[in-house]
């Protein structure tokens, strides 16, 4: 029998060659693992995809839920922000990607662990920390950084795929390379690759408009806290994950979360992307408007520290430390009397502050 191997896959270009370049060089048995945080991407065809290049079964993997309450949610009570401005969209859904890929290599017996992140980023640590810290014995395949894969780019891979009896409809022009989950969507590459070019709004932005385009009219919106822990949005109870997603509607609509940052990588080099993040903007915000009410000074000042600290760990790709336990565990204790009501008004990109109440 052959050995098996779990792919973690998302119907692109880099990961559908991955599929028989896996094949081809290591003779394994190919289980691709879709694990869907929110990307609202269509997942529609993608295991005929999978199967057509070669791989034995597909995994599509309903995620959304977990990552809001057991990842999103304990980043939003500490105000993880990492560098000031980034609201940690993409690193903290790398860890759950990791624990999920984990529990499917077990199910399935396999040996080894497969992603298509690039030798040059942030996620290859995120990823293989997070399997290394759940399952030290998986071998871990970064193909990016594998001798034996020798594509360099968009067309070589196209060509690799033809060669291999896979034609696919997949463009040859680059766009923004980016990732996107219910939290966020990031943006990196084409101009942004500049730091003295201004970002081509009209062509980026995915899920909102830029502030000049949000409506004359302001908007309020009311939400309501429990323990830190969002419960209702203008009147309505839902669970964390449809508080976010009406957010998001409701942020893009008015221009609010978009942010243009150089960022620090791990691997030190800088990087420069924008981020979308309009429902996270929002939440933190009346998170933040609630919390300054509640908190003592001392607790205050402490709770800043914690959430840079915590920013740190998330963004490094440390989640299944002690450290992200006992950080998460101090916050946890601040958040017991953070429940109360939060009223504020969206105006082109702002978020202003509309009264706020607690018992």
């Amino acid at each position: 029998m052959k050995e098996k191997v779990i792919l973690a896959y998302s119907g692109g270009l880099d990961t559908t060659a991955i599929i028989p370049w896996l094949k081809e060089n290591f003779d394994y048995e190919v289980i691709c693992v879709c694990i869907d945080c929110g990307q609202a991407e269509e997942l529609d065809g993608l295991e005929e995809r999978a199967k057509f290049c070669g791989a034995s079964k597909l995994y599509v993997l309903d995620v959304i839920d977990e990552f809001c309450d057991e990842y999103v949610m304990p980043c939003v009570k500490a105000h993880a922000v990492y560098e000031n401005k980034y609201l940690l969209g993409t690193s903290m859904a790398r860890p759950l990607i990791a624990k999920k890929l984990v529990e499917i290599a077990r199910k399935e017996g396999a040996t080894a662990i497969c992603h298509g992140a690039t030798g040059k980023g942030n996620d290859q640590i995120r990823f293989e920390l997070g399997i290394k810290a759940l399952a030290p014995d998986l071998k871990i395949i970064a193909a990016w950084r594998n001798e034996k894969w020798t594509m360099d780019s968009r067309e070589s891979e196209i060509e690799y795929c033809k060669a291999h009896g896979i034609d696919l409809p997949f463009s040859a022009d680059s766009s923004y390379s980016r990732d996107r989950n219910l939290w966020h969507i990031s943006h990196e590459g084409l101009e942004l690759e500049d730091p003295a070019c201004e970002p081509n709004y009209d062509d980026l932005l995915v899920l909102g408009v830029s502030p000049e385009k949000a409506p004359d009219e302001g908007e309020y919106v009311t939400m309501t806290f429990e323990a830190g822990v969002p419960k209702s949005l203008n009147g309505k109870e839902m669970k964390v994950s449809e508080i976010i997603t009406e957010l998001n509607k409701l942020g893009g609509k008015h221009g609010i979360g978009i942010v243009d940052i150089v960022e620090n990588r791990v691997v030190g080099m800088k990087s420069r992307g924008v981020y979308e993040t309009p429902g996270g903007t929002i939440l933190m915000e009346a998170h933040d408007q609630l919390e300054e009410l509640v908190l003592d000074r001392a607790t205050y000042e402490v709770k800043k520290d914690m959430g840079n600290k915590m920013a740190q760990i998330v963004y490094e790709g440390k989640w299944f430390t002690p450290l992200r336990e006992a950080v998460q565990a101090f916050v946890d204790v601040t958040q017991q009397y953070v429940t109360g009501e939060v009223k504020f008004k969206l105006y082109k990109g702002n978020i202003i502050k509309a009264g706020t109440t607690s018992p």
